[in-house]
């Protein structure tokens, strides 16, 4: 059968989430072709001949993306049946439905794609632990044409895998927990090396890991970064890793740094403890803190990332995340985004549970929207999201765009004896996005 499986944003990252599906069906006798409309236009002959078109649904964005290209395969082809899968394909199956979409696919989609595709219906989440196939890159854009790694003023070619999925944690505002609901799941290390082999053969010099946490499962982690360094020394990585995590497996991070990691992800969300507690993230500010000493100690970059506008943010709370981020000089290692996103209370959510989070579904936004009750709150955060956005799109280095935002959030004041020249190179990469 011929399938065409689409991606529409998944980072700046040649998708894993076409790669590895393409694998499993080909392995099982389908003529699959892989299209990233992010990087390439959508090729009509190809979707007029297919049988079958499975969207790719990653993310928030991606998902509001597929709207419109969905109606033009609709059109295209209206004999194709069509699949949404990925985390946010579950989350908002009633609309895509609506878009029609015949299947639906959570969890771990690739036996659902293959039992659709073959007739049968799969659950709407499948979690059941898989053989996985080594993931298919092949009609993929080269890696060249995503994003890159700038270090030490140069720009180095990345790749992207997946060495486990889901999470063992239940973090209120995280879109995988009302898919995963703390289940885990690991890609066999055989195949993580293999797929990291062949994109080290099409020129990447660094591995972006795209696991919700990479200590979820820390024995399984170290494993892979070792074998991985032991076959290419040279090649570096980077990583997300929760700080209660980074805490708990302290002893850990000497083997991070050994073996080429070059900075850790981590979602703060913020520097307010009250706010972390409707999160429900499982650290303070005080271990925040803590974390980022460890790290230093250790001589690796850490890289937080905020949801610094929710219905609980304060504006001197803002203000006070600010500070923080300028006296602990971290403001190179946060794209300025970071500092400009609003909670994103998908369908599903748990911070449904809180009395303060009011259910008002918007399906075509595919969000619950909300009000803070401190009208100043709102109109700080749509200021800073526009000047973000515009400084974002002009280019404008990094700590410039903060102390913009730090005048913007301070009534027009610029931080004083702030020095606008970075005072560290910071290695990054130059897709700023996380959500």
């Amino acid at each position: 059968m011929k399938v065409v499986l689409i991606s529409t944003y998944d980072l700046g990252r040649q998708p894993f989430g076409l790669a590895s599906p393409a694998a499993w069906l080909q392995a099982r006798g389908h003529e699959v072709t892989c299209v990233d409309v992010s990087v390439s236009p959508l090729p009509s002959q190809t979707v007029r001949e297919a049988d079958f078109v499975g969207f790719h649904l990653p993310m928030h964005t991606a998902t509001r993306l597929a709207v419109p290209v969905i109606a033009k395969v609709r059109k295209a082809n209206p004999r194709a049946r069509l699949a949404a899968y990925g985390l946010y394909a579950p989350l908002n199956e009633r609309y895509l439905r609506s878009l029609g979409m015949e299947t639906i696919a959570g969890g771990e989609f690739e036996p659902s794609l293959a039992a659709a595709i073959e007739g049968n219906e799969p659950p709407l989440i499948a979690l059941d632990r898989l053989q996985f196939e080594i993931p298919d890159r092949t009609g993929l854009p080269k890696l060249q044409r995503y994003a890159h790694l700038h270090r030490n003023g140069r720009k180095v070619v990345v790749g992207y895998t997946e060495a486990s999925r889901g999470c063992k944690h239940l973090c209120r505002h995280c879109p995988v927990v009302p898919v995963y609901n703390g289940a885990f799941r690991v890609v066999q290390p055989d195949v993580v090396l293999e797929d990291i082999r062949r994109q080290v053969a099409s020129g990447a010099g660094h591995i972006t890991f795209g696991d919700p946490d990479f200590f979820n499962g820390p024995g399984h982690a170290v494993r892979i970064v070792e074998s991985i360094h032991a076959e290419f020394p040279e090649l570096s990585y980077d990583v997300t890793i929760k700080i209660e995590h980074l805490l708990k497996h302290r002893n850990l991070l000497p083997a991070l740094r050994r073996t080429g990691c070059l900075w850790v992800t981590s979602a703060v969300e913020s520097t307010e403890d009250a706010v972390l507690e409707k999160l429900d993230k499982g650290h303070t500010r005080a271990d925040f803190l803590a974390a980022l000493r460890l790290m230093r100690d250790v001589a690796l970059d850490l890289s937080p990332t905020f949801v610094p506008f929710t219905p609980w943010t304060t504006v001197e709370g803002y203000r006070d995340l600010l500070g923080v981020l300028r006296e602990q000089e971290l403001v190179d290692s946060v794209a300025p985004i970071q500092l400009a996103l609003r909670l994103l209370v998908p369908a599903g959510s748990r911070l449904l549970e809180l009395d303060d989070v009011k259910p008002c579904f918007d399906e075509t936004a595919l969000l619950h929207r909300w009000q803070h009750a401190d009208a100043r709150v709102d109109d700080v955060a749509r200021r800073i999201f526009e000047l973000v956005s515009r400084e974002q799109r002009i280019g404008t280095p990094r700590r410039v765009v903060f102390s913009r935002i730090w005048a913007e959030a301070h009534n027009g004041k610029p931080p004083e004896n702030f020095d606008l020249m970075p005072r560290a190179t910071v290695p990054f990469l130059d897709e700023p996005w996380y959500c």
